[in-house]
């Protein structure tokens, strides 16, 4: 795919096409996995791209199934899009009373819900979506085999030299939501090693594409000259496409007990250098505030790596092609990932 690669994106179809795009591990693991795929979840940040791919991974390996999508769909146009390119929808809440018992039976599940920004004012919707739900969907779902995304907050932050967390590293969740994010995943594990049942726990850290993301977050600053927060000095981040396409290649892997993977790009990135490269692209003066910290939220994700195969968009291509976006009036979402926050209150 690294020759296919644009130098420049400059609208929205084909970013749509880039994040959906499957990687050859996620063919493979199509053609080692048989059945349906429901997407939990499909109507979020990720959801929509992750559920496209699936479908076009599916068509390309020629195997007859359907992929489910599954979400609120607050947007109808997102629901709408997914039906176009063949993808079976489902509007459904899935904490309102007893929804799961409606949906169909499949042997392969993706469960992407999640709640995090709001956490400090609401925290009981954190710890219901998070945790109860994700325990309502593994008692569900127990004959099937799932893939369950988390996060790499639950790990203590480490300095840039350490290479990052492994998956082997005892969790040390702050603040709520990450709690909630290691309670997601011992509730996986509680009903993999009870059921037998196959699963994946998915530790994210953090999936970027041109709307959204810390590398957005970053370049709007810079653009509109405000200060940047030194505090948390670093970060890893990952094409949303290739954080997508190993989430699906995990589903071949999913085990009992689950199967643990750090879903990040290789690249440690120093915020003051990306602020910098961004004021060249935009011709900007950059303004930095406070000490650089020592340490950050790190994962290590090489064991993907080389399951899977590195990264198919490198992070110096991603900072070009977001400058580009933004300095060419690209649209964005209003999501922005707070990634800057050390104490883990969101």
């Amino acid at each position: 795919m690294s020759n296919q690669l644009p130098h420049t994106v400059d609208n929205e179809i084909v970013l749509e096409d880039l994040l959906s795009q499957p990687s050859e591990a996620a063919l493979q693991s199509l053609r080692r996995t048989a059945g349906d795929v429901i997407v939990l979840g499909a109507g979020g940040k990720m959801g929509p791209s992750l559920t496209r791919m699936l479908r076009r991974a599916a068509d390309q390996v020629g195997t007859a199934r359907r992929i489910i999508g599954v979400s609120r769909f607050s947007d109808d146009h997102v629901r709408q899009t997914l039906e176009q390119y063949g993808v079976n929808t489902i509007r459904c809440d899935l904490l309102s009373d007893e929804p799961l018992t409606s949906l169909p039976e499949v042997p392969n599940v993706i469960l992407m819900t999640g709640y995090k920004f709001g956490t400090s004012s609401n925290p009981s919707m954190t710890w219901a979506t998070n945790v109860f739900l994700t325990a309502e969907v593994c008692r569900r779902y127990r004959r099937s085999r799932i893939v369950v995304f988390s996060s790499g907050n639950l790990y203590a932050m480490m300095t840039p030299a350490s290479g990052g967390s492994l998956e082997s590293d005892t969790p040390q969740p702050a603040g709520e939501y990450a709690m909630t994010t290691l309670g997601r995943e011992r509730m996986t594990e509680h009903f993999s090693r009870r059921l037998g049942m196959p699963a994946a726990l998915i530790r994210l850290n953090y999936a970027v594409e041109l709307r959204y993301g810390v590398l957005l977050d970053l370049a709007r600053q810079v653009y509109h000259e405000r200060p940047i927060d030194l505090t948390m000095g670093h970060v890893n981040v990952i094409w949303q496409a290739d954080a997508n396409a190993m989430a699906i290649a995990a589903l071949a892997d999913a085990s009992s007990p689950p199967y643990v993977l750090n879903v990040a790009g290789p690249e440690m990135l120093n915020i003051k250098d990306i602020c910098q490269r961004f004021g060249k692209h935009f011709n900007k003066k950059v303004q930095f505030v406070g000490y650089e910290g020592e340490v950050a939220f790190l994962n290590n994700g090489s064991r993907g790596h080389a399951a899977y195969g590195r990264p198919r968009v490198a992070a110096d291509r991603l900072v070009d092609w977001t400058a580009v976006w933004l300095a060419g009036g690209g649209p964005t979402f209003d999501k922005p990932t707070h990634f800057e926050v050390p104490d883990g209150k969101f």
